[in-house]
């Protein structure tokens, strides 16, 4: 049951599918309910036609019987079952007869034949094994069979009705997912757009025509989308603009803490203040850094990683347990992925320290998972929260009451996710079992970046 759901999720979330079948359930049943009316209303003025029919030709086959002259007569019903399908046979007593189908439009059908022909007419679907269309008439005491094809007074059959509905409904059915094509194309086009725009990507302008509804929806998204470009744009400039700026006085006071005569613990503890904020500053730099769409190269994932912690493993307050499958090779821009690891380094050892210790155990691992490589970098520190973990992600997001006090802007995990959509891969943030967040980077071994 779960499998089966699953298969017919689609059906539920697809608004092009929901359109359809509602379209296909509709036309269907109004199909069914024309046939059936139809049915209904033209079986009597039907069986009135088909009885007028038979009356004629009982008539005037009688008639032609009557004055014909005896010796042309073989040759008159040679003609009749010839040329206009009317077979003219003695009635016996010992003809086994099988009566015609019980259903209104028979009856209709006789009680107007034996209106017309006299109420002793008989009627029967087969005599003596031999299928047609039979009805008796007398000539003066003499009784006959006269037997028509049915085909000559039978309507529309089942099949033929089944044929034209099957007809109408296919024909009705590709009117209805043009309809629902129609109807649901802009919604598409509009939710692809959201999607590019979650992704850290800026869509083509939507078209601004069709219906009214259609076209103010999208003139107001391409507006809504402009605007966020250019929030971004002017937020980025004036990022990097106050971050190039505080450069110039750091470097002074950085001098002048050099040349002063400050005690050591004074002069130690100011440099320390600096060099903190020039990182500050250096993550402001590059989260305001505009997104790299060139085309990258292949990249050595296995020795950045190992280079990488073995960077982590000089500091002293770091220990770091590599397990680093060789040959493993993406397709991407080198620095950006170094930048990744290091920021992602950075944070465990910034805010993943084990409880009661000042040492931070690191926990690198690569290998190749189909067409993916998946890095994955832990600590063991007191873990997240769950219900903040999508807002780590967010630019200037510190969660100190959850993890260790430090300084920084907060823009290590957000520059993480950049670099990671850019590359058309995906992050995801958990707790492990025995503690500590553990962060799960798979990108694509080859293909264009974002």
């Amino acid at each position: 049951m779960p499998l089966l759901g699953n298969r017919l999720g689609w059906l539920k979330s697809g608004l092009f599918w929901r359109t359809f079948f509602l379209l296909a359930f509709l036309i269907t049943a109004s199909i069914l309910a024309w046939v059936a009316s139809f049915r209904i209303v033209e079986r009597t003025p039907r069986a009135q036609q088909m009885a007028a029919q038979v009356i004629s030709i009982v008539t005037i086959t009688r008639a032609a019987l009557t004055h014909s002259a005896p010796e042309l007569r073989r040759e008159l019903l040679f003609d009749l079952a010839s040329n206009e399908g009317i077979r003219i046979y003695p009635l016996e007593a010992s003809d086994i007869v099988a009566p015609p189908p019980d259903n209104e439009l028979m009856q209709v059908l006789e009680l107007n034949v034996k209106a017309r022909l006299g109420q002793d007419t008989k009627f029967a679907s087969r005599v003596n094994d031999v299928a047609g269309f039979w009805v008796s008439f007398k000539i003066e005491d003499d009784e006959y069979w006269l037997r028509l094809d049915r085909e000559r007074i039978e309507g529309v059959t089942n099949i033929q009705w089944l044929g034209f509905g099957t007809t109408a409904l296919i024909l009705s059915l590709l009117g209805a997912v043009f309809i629902s094509r129609l109807i649901n194309q802009p919604l598409s086009r509009i939710a692809a757009a959201t999607q590019a725009i979650a992704k850290g990507k800026w869509p083509e302008p939507l078209p601004e025509r069709g219906p009214t509804e259609i076209r103010d929806a999208n003139r107001s998204f391409n507006q809504m989308v402009a605007d966020l470009d250019r929030v971004e744009t002017d937020r980025a400039v004036i990022l990097a603009g106050i971050s190039h700026d505080l450069r110039t006085p750091l470097a002074r006071m950085q001098l002048e803490v050099e040349m002063a005569q400050l005690p050591d613990d004074a002069r130690l503890g100011m440099q320390s203040d600096l060099a903190q904020m020039d990182a500050i500053i250096g993550q402001f730099l590059e989260f305001a850094r505009p997104s790299d769409n060139g085309h990258g190269a292949s990249v050595d994932l296995t020795s950045l990683l190992k280079d990488c912690a073995r960077e982590a493993g000089r500091l002293s307050d770091v220990r770091v347990h590599a397990d680093i499958a060789p040959d493993v090779n993406v397709f991407g821009h080198a620095t950006d992925l170094k930048r990744l690891v290091s920021n992602l380094i950075e944070n465990a050892r910034r805010y993943g320290k084990t409880p009661d210790s000042g040492v931070t155990e690191i926990d690198i691992s690569c290998k190749s998972e189909g067409s993916q490589a998946v890095i994955e970098i832990s600590d063991n520190g007191s873990g997240v929260p769950d219900q903040e973990m999508e807002r780590l992600l967010r630019p200037f997001t510190r969660l100190d009451t959850a993890r260790s006090q430090a300084n920084g802007a907060g823009l290590g995990l957000a520059i993480v996710d950049r670099i990671v959509k850019r590359h058309r891969g995906t992050l995801k943030l958990s707790n492990k079992n025995g503690g500590g967040l553990r962060v799960r980077v798979a990108i694509p071994v080859t293909g264009a970046l974002g």
